[in-house]
């Protein structure tokens, strides 16, 4: 069985570039004009890029307006991505949160009787400050 050879109009291009534009994918366009998704990429490879370059042309666009037209997140956004900026500091912490320190509780494999032994002074001595804390 021979195949019958896929012809491409300039319609079709059109259509390709457009649906490629509003970002629809390609296992969507392929079957509209009437073919497998391998066989779209080869024949309109350049109106499928064509058209997603115009796409992030409109929104990056868009964006710019928004920043310059005062939308603080548009610029936050903008400065972020296009400019790489990042904030450097860690939010600041509750004055009950930033005095209290981490406590962290290891468990013992018994393996070590020295470390055992500190571990256990040291867990004791913790605890006890907790408990005459309150």
């Amino acid at each position: 069985m021979v195949r019958r050879a896929f012809v491409v109009t300039d319609e079709m291009r059109e259509k390709v570039r457009s649906l490629a534009a509003r970002g629809v994918p390609h296992e969507t366009i392929a079957p509209i004009v009437g073919c497998d998704p391998k066989t779209l990429r080869k024949y309109f490879r350049k109106e499928l890029d064509i058209g997603m370059a115009e796409a992030d042309a409109e929104v990056l666009g868009s964006l710019y307006e928004n920043a310059r037209g005062g939308n603080v997140v548009a610029q936050i956004f903008w400065v972020k991505t296009r400019l790489g900026m990042r904030e450097d500091k860690a939010p600041e912490l509750p004055d009950a949160e930033r005095k209290s320190p981490t406590t962290i509780v290891l468990p013992d494999n018994k393996r070590e009787p020295g470390l055992t032994e500190e571990l256990q002074r040291a867990q004791d001595k913790y605890f006890s400050r907790k408990r005459n804390n309150k």
